[in-house]
């Protein structure tokens, strides 16, 4: 691994790379912030996909991807005269430092009796702490961005909710509200109201999101695999059907569950 001093001389070369680059390239010099986001978000769900693979060699490269951006972001703003790269590592290094009360002396240095205090601690009054920062979000929810995916959305929501104790004692609690919220979309369904069909699923998803995650799961990366699986096997599917000239609107469900099974038995 290479030293601090290393570690500096890159991010060094990288500033350099992209003062050259905003200033010497047409394609460069025209992004904004507003050009630049869809990319940012791509280069994101790349990062995710590859932690999601543990593939090390491929998230090593899209954490530089991702790194790129987030200089493009300060220079841009720099440009604009509102602030550049080290006023928002400052910013982050403050933000630490203040959150993490049990680790740092309020100068920063490292208190002596650091890393006594539990996890669970930590995470029982974690926005709560966060809630007494200065320019901080005036409500708890408030720095969830609307656009977020719903799962990750529904993750961060439950998570600020923990920080603030609001949460079951025991995890097993939880599945008492997955029937109840299962009870209530059959219920919705039987009265074929799809207001409350949207309503009740809504909550049945939001109950399991929560049960994966007083679990330890991601409900995340658990429905990638899902999703990774069931592509495998529809692929299967089609292989033995549709490639062959054979319409699957010829076929008898029965007919594609045990294709559909073959396929489950091979691995798939």
């Amino acid at each position: 691994m290479h030293s601090k001093e290393q570690k500096i001389q890159e991010f060094s070369r990288l500033l350099d790379i992209m003062d050259a680059l905003r200033e010497k390239c047409p394609w460069n010099a025209a992004q904004t912030y507003e050009t630049l986001r869809p990319l940012t978000e791509q280069e994101v769900y790349e990062l995710s996909d590859a932690v999601l693979k543990a593939d090390s060699k491929a998230t090593c490269k899209e954490l530089g991807d991702l790194f790129y951006h987030l200089v493009f972001y300060a220079r841009i703003a720099q440009e604009r005269g509102e602030f550049d790269v080290a006023d928002s590592i400052h910013s982050i290094c403050e933000k630490m430092i203040f959150r993490h009360a049990h680790v740092f002396a309020p100068d920063g240095s490292v208190l002596e009796n650091a890393g006594e205090t539990t996890a669970k601690q930590i995470a029982d009054t974690w926005e709560l702490v966060k809630a007494k920062e200065k320019d901080g979000n005036r409500h708890v929810m408030d720095g969830i961005p609307e656009a977020m995916p719903a799962v990750l959305k529904a993750i961060s929501l439950q998570e600020k909710a923990r920080g603030c104790g609001f949460d079951w004692e025991e995890k097993e609690q939880v599945w008492d509200k997955v029937h109840e919220e299962l009870g209530e979309v059959e219920e919705a369904c039987a009265q074929n109201d799809p207001d409350h069909m949207l309503e009740e699923f809504g909550d049945l998803l939001f109950a399991t999101i929560n049960a994966a995650r007083l679990y330890g799961i991601d409900p995340e990366a658990a429905l990638h695999s899902t999703c990774r699986k069931f592509r495998r096997r529809f692929t299967y599917l089609e292989d033995n059907t549709l490639k062959k000239g054979i319409r699957l609107t010829d076929l008898t469900l029965a007919q594609m569950d045990e294709i559909w099974d073959e396929g489950k038995a091979k691995g798939l």
